[in-house]
């Protein structure tokens, strides 16, 4: 059994290893913090003492707290990050970067954007997204009886959805997807990052005046008609299509990983189609791809018994929140039964995913379309040598090598 930390002594580093054969499991440690304090001092790789919060209330508490911010330039990161600057902190966010916004400028953008993906417009594009899962099923077949389903299934399909809302021509959807990519892995080099920030900036920046000049039906011509500068445009263009590329991209691929390693769950969801909207939310839970956030305190906040000064950072745990056994029995358990309302899969707060409708529809068609198209889908590689991505800020799998057996 850990030992309990005494409150002064800061806790050395965020965990970040997870444990050997368990890849879905949130880095070990995690759950022995959670149970002993579920927020405790914590040192920072800049030398700088903030806070990891770890426990479901918890966290849940400070994202939903305006005194605690998003602003990057007020932030010291809990890892080290390849690029950060002399003192340990990143400039402003870009413009349209709502992530590292607070109100009210977070909120005009949110304003603007929310009418965009509701649940019922969301909803209305399941046949498109069908379309395009059928698609890409019958290319794997002929091609079958093997694949690499990140890049086969997991990534074109929000992919191609994302940039079909936001009106990007198909011919230039890969040079995004390639991008974004650079962009969330943390191997990148600072010269990548640069080139990678600087070709999607450029494209959109031709991009929105030619929406302005011929709108067409999409996202971004619509919002040509809001009082959004051509920069904010672009801006909030290429948070979007970041967004909106990656991270369902990842659940879907770590999704069909977990459901493969648990076959009484995979049959489950096979013998029950209705089922689908709960198996993606516990995915989402089990998961927690998007697994840690940041924020800075704006002023002292008492919190658990604890004084959070003004200008600490709180590095707060998803993952290890979505994993807290006060608010979900048997957490370590993926259970598509389960009613898992609630989870901090997307976030909370003001910060929630913006698209995480989206998220939901391309995630309820993809999954169960693809176990009852290939029934005999497996793994073509030993579980243990599927390469993860542990250096970036989204978990999942780099690949999913999957054989089925041919027709």
């Amino acid at each position: 059994m850990e030992r309990e930390l005494p409150a002064a002594e800061p806790l050395a580093a965020l965990p970040t290893a997870r444990p050997a054969g368990c890849p879905f499991d949130p880095p070990a440690g995690l759950a022995g913090l959670r149970e002993q304090q579920p927020l405790i001092r914590m040192r920072y790789p800049d030398g700088h003492v903030g806070w990891l919060a770890t426990g479901y209330a918890t966290v849940r508490a400070i994202m939903a707290d305006p005194r605690f911010s998003s602003r990057y330039e007020l932030m010291h990161f809990p890892v080290e990050l390849p690029g950060l600057p002399e003192g340990g902190s990143l400039p402003p966010a870009p413009v349209g970067d709502m992530t590292g916004m607070d109100a009210p400028e977070h909120t005009r953008y949110r304003k603007l954007l929310a009418g965009k993906f509701t649940v019922r417009r969301m909803r209305a594009l399941t046949e498109r997204v069908e379309q395009i899962t059928a698609e890409h099923l019958d290319a794997m077949e002929r091609r079958g009886p093997s694949a690499d389903l990140v890049e086969a299934y997991a990534q074109p399909i929000p992919a191609l959805m994302i940039c079909e809302l936001l009106g990007v021509p198909y011919a230039d959807r890969e040079l995004f997807h390639r991008h974004t990519l650079t962009l969330t892995d943390m191997r990148s080099s600072d010269e990548e990052r640069y080139a990678a920030v600087t070709g999607i900036h450029e494209y959109l920046n031709t991009l929105v005046p030619a929406k302005r000049a011929e709108p067409t039906d999409d996202v971004l011509s619509e919002l040509t008609t809001s009082d959004l500068t051509d920069e904010e445009l672009a801006g909030l263009g290429g948070f979007l299509l970041g967004a909106g590329l990656d991270t369902t991209a990842n659940m879907i691929a770590h999704g069909a990983f977990a459901l493969l390693r648990n076959p009484g769950q995979l049959a489950a969801l096979r013998s029950d189609p209705d089922l689908a909207d709960r198996a993606v939310e516990e995915l989402m839970r089990y998961l927690t791809i998007a697994h840690t956030g940041i924020k800075a305190a704006l002023e002292d906040v008492e919190l658990d018994g604890h004084l959070i000064k003004a200008g600490e950072t709180v590095t707060v745990s998803f993952e290890a929140a979505n994993r807290d056994p006060l608010r979900f029995p048997g957490p370590d358990v993926l259970d598509l039964h389960r009613k898992a309302t609630g989870h901090l899969g997307f976030g909370h707060g003001i910060h929630q995913c913006l698209g995480q409708q989206l998220a939901r529809v391309e995630m309820r068609v993809a999954l169960p379309a693809l176990f009852e198209r290939f029934p005999t889908l497996r793994l073509a590689v030993p579980a243990g040598e599927v390469p993860l991505r542990t250096h970036s800020n989204i978990y999942g799998v780099h690949s999913l090598p999957v054989t089925w057996d041919a027709a």
